[in-house]
């Protein structure tokens, strides 16, 4: 049985708090420590959401002095679990959402509550975009301390590629603004190195023009030469179009013939970002793969790359995340031979080729260290109930193990709780001293440990 922190101890921080607190047996107590991740299910002593950068200090300093641990949420994607923890207090973000636009100047600051699709929809009112991932309900806090790989990438680069400063807590509750110029080795450390230095709470960000877009979900039925195809024709693409293809099962979609309910396709989200009446010729190599299931691709605000999300989705799934070189002949037959030989409701092999802007920025001038990666891979599937998650598990390992090649990286956005050799690398080599050092500059206690953790040099 665990126990609680001291009820006095929280009921100080609730009465000294003008925030919004939620403690067990309160409405919405168990909304508010629901995360996405299907197996997580923790109940912290407090969950607080404060309104501005004051606010997230008061409860750093007093999760600090009463030796609480504090988990950061800002969309609760967190595949391992982060963003809550048992006996602890939630620090959530989410009324954190203020949005000061200057169009004029083409940026933007934003409060590290805003959902991904909150903040898009915000700036491309004025024809601006910042690129993020691929989910609209993720939080621009999360995804953009790890790099944010989405959609506009091989165009505008990464997220923290378009940083231009943050405003962060930090472990000994000062409130400091970081860029280039102040506190420069903390600014590099927070382009990819994650939760480890302090809390996010705002973010200046360059927008880049955007009217409207080709973008949209084509489907295609997934055979080896069509998974080879696909990746090619990403390669081969102007910068400004950007692919996810998702090689699964076909969904029982209402759209599709029951007959293709279950049989392996290409699920492909594609976005075309240059000039609209260039779209369908950039397009057709794809449509050229063979006949599509599906075709929704379209002329469309970008936004509409962002469909509303089930809040109620919670899935129970085992994911590996990794970088490819290359997906040949052998390597697309491998692909459809292992998802064949699977009988799990749900699995699904994602490559999201690289490229373009990510590797015009140098390799050491973010914690981001895979500009030369060419496909970021994830492998996973979906199982049903404690007893069936070791087997997909394995499976799940397998195949990552026979699909790995000559990088050995991985993305730390993607990761799970995959252990301390999984973080090591998403920062290899020199990446990694750095950012412990940095670490131990800003948080040499490693207060801020609920994350894909970097340890302090010592």
């Amino acid at each position: 049985m665990t126990s609680s922190p001291p009820a006095p101890d929280l009921a100080q921080l609730r009465s000294d708090f003008d925030g919004q607190t939620i403690a067990p047996g309160e409405p919405d107590y168990d909304k508010a420590r629901t995360v996405v991740a299907g197996h997580i299910d923790r109940r912290p002593a407090l969950v607080v959401r404060p309104t501005d950068a004051s606010g997230v200090a008061r409860v750093v300093a007093f999760a600090r002095e009463n030796e609480l641990p504090l988990a950061v949420r800002c969309g609760g994607h967190s595949g391992a679990g982060h963003s809550v923890v048992d006996d602890g207090i939630v620090l959530d973000l989410a009324n954190l959402t203020n949005i000061e636009i200057d169009a004029d100047g083409r940026t933007v600051w934003a409060q590290t509550g805003l959902t991904a699709a909150g903040l898009t929809g915000a700036v491309t009112e004025h024809g601006l975009v910042i690129g993020f991932g691929d989910t609209g309900s993720v939080g621009i806090g999360g995804i953009t301390l790890g790099g944010g790989h989405g959609y506009l990438s091989r165009v505008h680069g990464l997220t923290i590629d378009n940083l231009l400063a943050a405003e962060i807590v930090t472990a000994d509750g000062q409130v400091i603004v970081t860029d280039e110029t102040s506190h420069p080795d903390l600014f590099w450390a927070i382009r990819g190195g994650g939760g480890n230095f302090g809390v996010a709470t705002r973010f200046r960000y360059r927008l880049n023009e955007l009217g409207n877009i080709v973008g949209g979900m084509l489907m295609l039925p997934a055979t080896a030469e069509t998974v080879e195809g696909f990746v090619a024709a990403c390669e081969a693409a102007p910068e400004h179009l950007s692919a996810i293809g998702n090689v699964m099962p076909a969904p029982p979609m209402p759209f599709l013939p029951e007959e293709q309910h279950g049989q392996l396709a290409i699920m492909a989200l594609i976005c075309w970002s240059g000039p609209v009446e260039e779209g369908e010729k950039a397009i057709a190599p794809f449509r050229a793969l063979g006949e599509p299931l599906a075709d929704m691709v379209q002329p469309m605000p970008y936004p509409g790359m962002y469909p509303p999300d089930d809040e109620e989705y919670r899935p129970l799934a085992v994911a590996r995340t990794m970088f490819v070189d290359q997906v040949d002949s052998g390597v697309a037959e491998l692909i459809m031979d292992r998802l064949e030989s699977s009988d799990a409701p749900m699995r699904v092999v994602q490559l999201r080729p690289m490229g373009g802007a990510i590797t015009r920025v140098p390799v050491d001038a973010t914690a981001f260290a895979h500009r030369n990666s060419k496909i970021m891979t994830n492998v996973a599937s979906f199982y049903e109930g404690p007893e069936d998650r070791p087997i997909r598990e394995r499976w799940v390992d397998e195949l990552s193990g026979q699909l790995r090649q000559s990088d050995t990286g991985a993305y730390v956005n993607f990761l799970g709780d995959d252990g301390p050799d999984a973080v090591r690398a998403a920062y290899p080599g020199p990446t990694w001293e750095r950012l412990t050092q940095v670490k131990a500059q800003y948080d040499p206690d490693n207060f801020f440990r609920l994350n894909q953790n970097i340890p302090p040099a010592r």
